[in-house]
């Protein structure tokens, strides 16, 4: 089963869809985190975000590009928090690593494969992203590319999930599915 869920900042998504997967009966709980540790504080906030999902007996698994690699070695059943979508597309497009003019269709593909490939897998997958599209911002030309990317990955991701909830001040909408 494949669960997203999105928002604004500080809207309670990350907390919804946690607690989605601490009430699942899998057995094994996998935390995909995205963020790249660019200085001192990421490097901090990182190690206390490890050590609180530790307490909650989550495995986290750094997966700040490419996605289509993770592989789960444990037996049994297995869900998947990844956390958070949008700066999995930001990764892909502006890592250090990433082609000075990427292809921003080959982007899309590539994580729509990653996302398969989890689903594959784990009986049950929970992508957080960021609803960044409400501001009326026109933004310059590459972060305009990206919101475009993100919104087209958004969408398809949607499109496969079983379940789509929007958080708004904490409380849970389901626009897909049904809240169980």
């Amino acid at each position: 089963m494949l669960t997203l869920v999105s928002g604004g900042s500080a809207s309670g998504k990350s907390e919804f869809a946690e607690s989605l997967v601490l009430s699942s009966k899998q057995e094994h709980r996998f935390y995909l985190a995205t963020m790249i540790a660019f200085d001192e504080e990421c490097k901090k906030r990182i190690a206390r975000h490890r050590l609180m999902r530790a307490e909650k007996n989550f495995e986290t698994i750094e997966v700040p590009t490419d996605l289509h690699t993770v592989t789960f070695l444990k037996n049994g059943s297995k869900i998947a928090l990844l956390e958070c979508m949008s700066n999995l597309v930001a990764n892909e497009i502006f890592s250090p690593t990433a082609s000075e003019y990427p292809d921003l269709q080959q982007i899309e593909e590539k994580i729509l494969t990653g996302v398969r490939f989890l689903m594959q897998q784990c009986e049950e997958v929970v992508i957080v992203t960021n609803e960044l599209f409400s501001d009326g911002i026109r933004y310059d030309s590459s972060t305009q590319s990206y919101l475009e990317v993100l919104a087209k990955v958004n969408q398809r991701i949607a499109a496969l999930a079983d379940k789509v909830f929007e958080v708004t001040a904490g409380i849970p909408i389901c626009w897909k599915g049904e809240i169980s």
